[in-house]
């Protein structure tokens, strides 16, 4: 504990003397900077009482010469300071640079400038001008006249100057030679452009738009005595064109599934122009009211007896000719001649091709066709030089003649065909039964037209199909017996196409040869159709066809031309009960039909008897 004391008092000590020595110091360095303060107000206190007088006085106060420099450098600053700290003046100027400034005198130069015109305009009433005397108008008439003359003469020669200007600024175009207009003319480029450019030009001058439509129903007052178009079918087009049209007849039609206002028409040769294409495909455009040329113009060597187009392809048209060839025409290419065509050979068709159709999906697609010697051949569209699969239609060893074809609903395995002999057969194109498989013998002349039943509803009707036939009546037919259901009297001629309807299932339409298009609701009357309509007098419509929703059908005939349709809503569209009131009138048909058959085979017999 004693060296613990002892210890401390030591530190304590130290810790005085370090604080003894720390007041020493400061003050002395007090001691020093009031010297320094007072050496300072001297020497500003003579700086402002005379000019060079103190500077003299300091260095007899000062014995060493790092003194004087010392006193010099701190002099030389605090001046700087007072001399930005104070206004300038010209005396502080004269003090600080120790100069004189010289001073002279200079030209002085007087400008005025014209104040700037304010010009205001206003849209009041301004003060009368007083007119001129007859004889003030006279003097000063002359002289405008003259006045006039010259400031036109002026104004016409900067005119003339800037044309002249503009002119020589415009690249001028080379002259061309007779054999370069040729040359360009005939060239593919300008086909293209030329060909482009005059449908836009057409489409835009013929486009029409009826600014007069009521659509509050102002219209319809107006004909509370008349029949409603939904009641009836009206005449929207029709196409007609004098170059391509004139002596052909329509021998195919096709609406396109992918633009609805495209339709194709096929036609014959035209026996009065020899040297023109004998087959003909023209596309018409329903989107411009007053545009009455072609669309597209497809040429073929031989007559196109069937066209359609390939619903997988909105570019492809096909068409089957009289001499067997199945042709394809590419609208993006702007020939008008096929870019592929089948080989006339034993391995294709040699007998004119009345039948083609595409079938499948997107990507697994093929074309049949069907000629008159009964050969069915399968294609594939990137490749028609040599057909994918082949089949000869017959049935009990002997060659069916088909005139006609069709497919029922999503099947692409089972088909229908009519024959030249009346008959109609069932067949398949795959599987242990390919071939033709049952016979319906009911018609007495050939068989015109097939249509299978296409309309989406929740009872299945698909196995149900029409034909038409040159014996004046329509039959309808199912798939689940040999004898027809139904047979559709009251034709005046021959009945050329039929056509069931893609939205109701109850109405289909037909044509014949002297040129009624009639509609048949079988739900509502199976004696009388619903709706005739006589096109032409006494001019064969040959082939008809629905629009995909109904509302619009197509029609051609003898002489070239095509009827484009208006079908009303009442007619076209089913009610929610159409199905139900189907099925039931298709039960009440074969329970009829079964007796009818049996006397009809009774009378027969009885017939063959007496003529014995």
């Amino acid at each position: 504990m004693s060296d613990r004391r002892a210890e401390l008092e030591r530190k304590r000590k130290r810790l005085e003397e370090i604080r003894k020595a720390r007041e020493e110091k400061a003050k002395q360095r007090t001691e020093k900077g009031s010297s320094t303060d007072i050496k300072t107000q001297i020497s500003v206190s003579s700086d402002n009482t005379t000019d060079g007088q103190d500077d003299d006085n300091k260095l007899h106060h000062v014995s060493s010469d790092l003194e004087k420099k010392r006193l010099d450098t701190d002099n030389l600053l605090k001046g700087i300071d007072e001399e930005l700290i104070k206004p300038v003046s010209p005396s502080r100027i004269r003090k600080v640079l120790r100069k004189d400034l010289k001073l002279g005198m200079s030209q002085v130069s007087t400008t005025s400038l014209a104040p700037k015109e304010v010009v205001a305009y206003c849209k009041e009433t301004q003060t009368p001008i007083p007119e001129p005397s007859d004889d003030e108008e006279t003097k000063t008439a002359p002289e405008s006249n003259k006045s006039n003359e010259n400031n036109e003469d002026n104004k016409e020669e900067p005119d003339n100057k800037e044309a002249e200007e503009e002119e020589d600024k415009i690249p001028k175009m080379p002259e061309l030679s007779e054999e370069e207009k040729k040359h360009i003319l005939n060239s593919q480029d300008f086909t293209k452009f030329f060909l482009r450019a005059t449908t836009i030009v057409e489409r835009a001058i013929t486009e029409e738009i009826d600014i007069f439509v009521d659509y509050t129903g102002g219209d319809d007052e107006d004909k509370e005595g008349m029949e409603s178009d939904k009641d009836r079918i009206t005449l929207n087009r029709q196409f007609y064109d004098d170059h391509w049209s004139r002596h052909r007849t329509v021998t195919s039609i096709d609406w396109s599934p992918n633009y609805p206002e495209l339709i194709a028409s096929a036609y014959n040769q035209n026996e009065e122009a020899p040297h023109e294409p004998d087959g003909i495909v023209l596309i018409w455009n329903l989107k411009f009211a007053k545009k009455e040329t072609p669309e597209f113009v497809f040429q073929c060597q031989s007559a196109v007896m069937s066209v359609v187009f390939s619903q997988f392809h909105p570019n492809i048209v096909i068409g089957g000719t009289h001499s067997g060839q199945v042709v394809l025409w590419d609208s993006r290419s702007y020939k008008r001649t096929p870019v592929q065509r089948t080989p006339l050979s034993a391995a294709a068709h040699t007998h004119p091709v009345f039948c083609i159709d595409v079938l499948g999906t997107q990507n697994a697609n093929n074309l049949i066709s069907i000629c008159n010697d009964g050969k069915l051949c399968s294609w594939s569209l990137d490749m028609l030089s040599q057909p994918q699969d082949t089949m000869e239609l017959q049935y009990k060893q002997k060659v069916v003649p088909v005139n006609c074809m069709a497919f029922p609903t999503n099947d692409v395995n089972n088909f229908i065909v009519g024959s030249e002999e009346g008959t109609v057969y069932t067949g398949s194109r795959h599987g242990n039964k390919a071939g033709i498989g049952e016979a319906f013998e009911s018609h007495q002349a050939p068989v015109t037209g097939i249509s299978t039943h296409h309309a989406n509803t929740q009872v299945d009707f698909s196995h149900l199909f029409l034909t038409s036939s040159f014996d004046w009546c329509v039959k309808l037919w199912t798939q689940k017996t040999t004898r027809p259901l139904h047979s559709f009297e009251g034709y005046g001629d021959y009945v050329y196409d039929v056509k069931w309807s893609p939205v109701h299932p109850a109405l289909f339409a037909s044509v014949d040869g002297s040129g009624r298009m009639d509609f048949w609701n079988i739900n509502k009357d199976t004696e009388v159709p619903a709706y005739s309509e006589l096109v032409t007098n006494n001019i064969a419509l040959n082939c008809l066809k629905w629009s995909q929703s109904g509302l619009q059908l197509v029609t051609g005939d003898a002489d070239g031309k095509l009827y484009i349709y208006n079908v009303g809503e009442n007619l076209a569209l089913p009610l929610s009960d159409e199905s139900a009131r189907l099925n039931a009138t298709l039960q009440e048909m074969q329970a009829n039909s079964a007796p009818a058959s049996d006397s009809q085979q009774n009378q027969t017999s009885i017939r063959g008897s007496s003529i014995r």
